[in-house]
């Protein structure tokens, strides 16, 4: 009787504590996430990863930055990360990744990373790797060089969508002779050179962008191809609403979706914001390459990174990388937030068909991918910043010339080379 009492014992005690073990293993894991995903879409986007990862027990717990692009995200992690409080998962894209990581701060994921290697598109890859080990978890991949119509009132006039810059100004012509403002445009500084950088590689190719962007050739900003650039930016503002200053990029499509004006170049981001508001691809808008960049994918690429602090929540940070880089997950998240799959092994049948050929012409290889400056992934923060308010100066003055806004970048950019040097 006493040895039956024992083992009855010995089991329940062995059961608690497989009990236990269990509760552990499927333990809700709460990971506080500093972002600046703020506007209908991206909230849209960001909930749908938080309800992926509830279904893995994990908690997203929001700390929504709004404004500036991210500037004011910027601002909180660095105040964090300085009180010694870094967000366990904050967004951060670029350059900026590798010099968080150089500091230590970042997590290392390659214990989550596995196949991703294999999984990613080459250059994916490589913007989230630092020194051989993953640092970053990429979420989706933005085509900037897009133009988008309202397909409503382009059928209306039989119009199609421009190809060329000779066919643009006919286009915009027509949509004036009709009432209607051709291009939808803020003054806002990082909307103008985002319209900008488009023009570059309109007017030059990948090549030349990178040697102005990447490579930060001084001689580059004296070049032919760069002064048209400029001329074509002052041009497209003649075809814009020039009482929209500042208006913020949620104000912008709006202006466009509800026919104010029937063309806006923009990040793919717009498409996931349109879709918001209720419009459809193919049916209220469509979208093709700026013209003359069907050659080039201009990408910005959103990515998140874990901070080491004292290591307590690693594992559920490299279950939230995993799950976030799921086929299921990437392609859900693409769909909302208008970008593509980071995955090159995803199938891609059910994006739309902007978001078909964004993914396609990345796919093409790196000699087609230009990254973007103004989106975070070409330099580091203080050299943007610099050319996005040259850029913005003469778009606003009409009193700057070509030439001299050429001569000031040129010198402006060797400063800055030397002092990096």
């Amino acid at each position: 009787m006493f040895e039956s009492k024992v083992k009855i014992a010995k089991s329940a005690t062995l059961w608690l504590i497989l009990l236990l073990f269990s509760s552990a293993l499927h333990a809700s894991e709460s990971l506080d996430v500093l972002h600046w995903w703020t506007s209908l879409s991206e909230r849209r986007a960001a909930d749908f990863l938080r309800h992926k990862l509830v279904e893995e027990n994990i908690e997203w717990r929001d700390a929504a930055i709004p404004g500036g692009a991210g500037s004011g995200a910027m601002k909180v992690l660095k105040s964090r990360v300085l009180s010694g409080k870094p967000p366990a998962v904050a967004q951060l894209i670029g350059p900026a990744v590798s010099e968080w990581a150089e500091l230590g701060l970042i997590l290392e994921l390659d214990n989550a990373a596995g196949r991703w290697q294999s999984q990613m598109f080459p250059t994916i890859w490589q913007l989230v790797t630092h020194r051989q080990h993953a640092v970053a978890v990429p979420l989706g991949i933005h085509r900037i060089n897009t133009l988008f119509y309202n397909k409503k009132i382009f059928d209306r006039l039989g119009l199609k969508p421009p190809r060329s810059f000779v066919e643009f100004k006919r286009v915009a012509l027509q949509l004036q002779a009709a009432g209607i403002t051709p291009l939808a445009q803020s003054s806002e500084a990082w909307q103008v050179a985002t319209l900008f950088e488009t023009l570059v590689l309109a007017e030059s190719d990948v090549k030349f962008y990178r040697d102005l962007f990447v490579a930060r050739n001084p001689q580059a900003y004296l070049d032919p191809r760069f002064a048209q650039a400029l001329t074509r930016l002052r041009q497209l503002r003649t075809y814009t609403n020039k009482s929209s200053i500042d208006t913020p990029w949620t104000d912008i499509s709006r202006q466009f979706a509800s026919g104010q004006a029937a063309m806006l170049v923009m990040g793919d981001w717009i498409k996931g914001e349109l879709m918001a508001q209720g419009q459809s691809v193919d049916v209220d808008f469509g979208c093709v390459a700026v013209p003359n960049t069907d050659n080039a994918h201009l990408y910005s690429v959103d990515t998140m990174v874990m901070f080491a602090g004292d290591y307590s929540k690693q594992q559920g940070q490299e279950r939230f990388a995993q799950v976030v880089l799921s086929p299921a997950a990437q392609v859900g998240y693409s769909k909302l937030k208008g970008a593509v799959p980071v995955r090159r092994d995803v199938d891609v049948a059910s994006l739309d068909s902007c978001g078909r050929n964004s993914w396609r012409a990345f796919g093409r290889g790196a000699a087609f991918q230009a990254p973007s400056l103004v989106h975070r992934m070409a330099a580091d923060e203080t050299f943007k910043e610099a050319i996005v308010a040259q850029i913005q100066t003469f778009y606003l003055d009409d009193k700057i010339s070509v030439a001299e806004t050429q001569q000031r970048l040129a010198a402006m950019v060797r400063a800055l080379n030397r002092k990096e040097d």
